[in-house]
């Protein structure tokens, strides 16, 4: 008797401790992560475009909009930042002056994924979308992932996995198109988590392929926008500035166009010039300088981008109903933000370009270039790689009805993906690890942003940039910045997100400080890098 009292007895207390751990992860948010690749910042509705992006707006409408929010530039940089909270530079992902770099290998082994940190926190972990980070997904913390890293073609893609299995081609012919088959994903795993873990608390990280180039789209999502971009860029970029000043969003004035900037990679542009033929711009003009067939087949390129964003934001609606679904929609902190700017490539690569195949169809391979990407940009300067405001500001968008009282307000505070892991750990419940199986780590640069779902506070960021020669640093209000083989620029944000007014001679002793800043934490960076080589 005494016996089955005291088993009795242990059953209850294992009985009630699994009851305060159950408790304890229903209290726990979910994260939900949209990851747009190669959007502007103005392209969303509630960042002042034209584009319909309903389902974007409302989560404005009733959570933040960060308007000096950053990523690294570029796709796979900002994918290993968005997923360790270290600069890429840090971890081998992009090179250094003087220590390359690259997008296979090198990930130190205490930059763990966020996966790895949230599963003893009680978590499990999904991705559906573009991997493009060394490794594998399951082997980095996933519990599922559906990966498409095919970059050259949206409607019968090549290169995919599902749980780190190969998958085969879609054959050419049929009606899949990447944008939803990664919705789809999305929404089985989700379907899965509240049948299989409902009582466990998820993190979801949905990595879209677009508006990437090659701009292919369904016919009935770009004859929504035929004939709407006619006007040409010179008017889109007013009208979106002119409703951006409105929204509280910018202020300042307007980008100049700079008619020397093109694509940054001529090695590609040229031959796709050649192929397109004379109806293809290759750089910064003004729309009255085009000829009547360059405005014709330029305009339908937009055409393209915008269905491709519109359909983006539709197939985010269709995961967001499935969180609902499960009664999970008040608990999840959700999260919509780009790797980088718009891009001002043109090439032609993949299954290359027929030039009789409808504009956006499977045959087409065609590529925004720099001046609609100028106006996706709107107000900023330059374009994706380029370390200025419009290759490195993302819209940043954050929804979560138990966490965020203040609904549809702006945040000035700055930010930077490095943040995003800090954030969600914060909220998990953990803290940030200081050390990995018993060796000291390197200090993130991150920092978690959970106050600012409070109040716009703004402490005072260094964050800084490099990628293919182009740098920067910003700290405090102001940002010094410079285009590779270009000399050091100076910016004061506050005023100035246009980059229009170099005061790097007025303010010659700020231009020194921020110059002495970065160099410093560059050869910071070197020295971690080479001394982790020697190991």
């Amino acid at each position: 008797m005494r016996h089955m009292f005291v088993l009795a007895i242990l059953a209850l207390f294992l009985s009630d401790i699994q009851e305060s751990q159950a408790e304890e992860s229903a209290s726990k948010p979910n994260v939900l992560i949209f990851l747009a690749d190669d959007l502007g910042f103005s392209d969303l509705g509630c960042y002042g475009g034209e584009v319909e992006t309903p389902v974007l707006d409302e989560l404005a409408e009733n959570g933040l909009r960060f308007t000096n929010f950053y990523n690294t530039a570029r796709c796979w940089p900002t994918r290993a930042a968005i997923l360790t909270g270290y600069y890429p530079q840090q971890i081998g992902r992009d090179a250094l002056p003087n220590v390359p770099g690259g997008t296979r290998g090198g990930r130190p082994s205490w930059a763990q994924l966020l996966p790895k940190l949230l599963k003893p926190l009680g978590y499990r972990s999904y991705l559906s979308g573009k991997w493009h980070i060394d490794g594998k997904p399951i082997a980095n913390g996933f519990d599922h992932s559906f990966t498409m890293d095919d970059h050259d073609r949206f409607f019968h893609p090549k290169r995919m996995t599902r749980d780190d299995q190969k998958l085969p081609p879609i054959e050419p012919g049929t009606d899949y198109y990447a944008t939803t088959g990664i919705a789809e994903h999305a929404i089985e795993v989700l379907k899965d988590h509240a049948e299989s873990h409902a009582d466990t608390p998820f993190f979801h990280y949905v990595a879209f392929n677009c508006p990437h180039f090659p701009l292919h789209a369904p016919a009935k999502e770009i004859a929504k926008y035929k004939g709407r971009y006619d006007q040409g860029w010179d008017k889109a970029r007013e009208q979106r500035f002119a409703r951006m000043t409105d929204m509280g969003i910018v202020g300042g004035t307007l980008s100049e166009l700079e008619p020397e900037i093109g694509p940054p990679y001529r090695k590609w542009s040229d031959p796709a010039k050649e192929q397109l033929g004379a109806k293809e711009v290759v750089n910064e003009l003004s729309w009255d300088e085009l000829t009547e067939e360059q405005q014709a087949f330029q305009a339908i390129k937009m055409e393209i981008h915008a269905a491709m964003v519109d359909k983006m934001d539709q197939e985010i609606g269709r995961v967001i109903a499935q969180v609902k679904a499960m009664g999970q929609f008040e608990n999840t902190l959700i999260l919509f933000l780009s790797d980088n700017g718009a891009s001002a490539e043109i090439m032609i690569r993949g299954d290359g370009h027929d030039a009789e195949a409808a504009p956006g169809s499977a045959g087409s391979y065609l590529c925004l270039g720099p001046g609609w990407s100028s106006a996706a940009n709107t107000p900023m300067r330059r374009h994706k790689t380029w370390v200025h405001e419009g290759g490195a500001a993302t819209p940043l968008i954050a929804h979560w009805p138990e966490g965020i009282q203040e609904r549809g307000s702006l945040r000035k505070r700055v930010g930077h993906v490095v943040d995003i892991p800090h954030t969600v750990v914060e909220l998990a419940g953990g803290s940030w690890p200081s050390e990995f199986q018993e060796e000291p780590m390197p200090d993130s640069p991150g920092a978690s942003f959970v106050d600012a779902f409070a109040a716009d506070v703004d402490p005072e960021r260094t964050l800084w940039w490099l990628h293919e020669g182009n740098r920067a640093l910003r700290k405090g209000n102001f940002k010094l910045v410079a285009a590779k083989n270009e000399t050091w620029q100076l910016y004061d944000m506050r005023s100035d997100r246009a980059e229009s007014d170099d005061l790097r001679l007025k303010m010659p002793a700020k231009a020194r400080e921020l110059q002495n800043e970065w160099q410093r934490i560059t050869d910071e960076f070197e020295q971690q890098a080479k001394a982790r080589q020697k190991k």
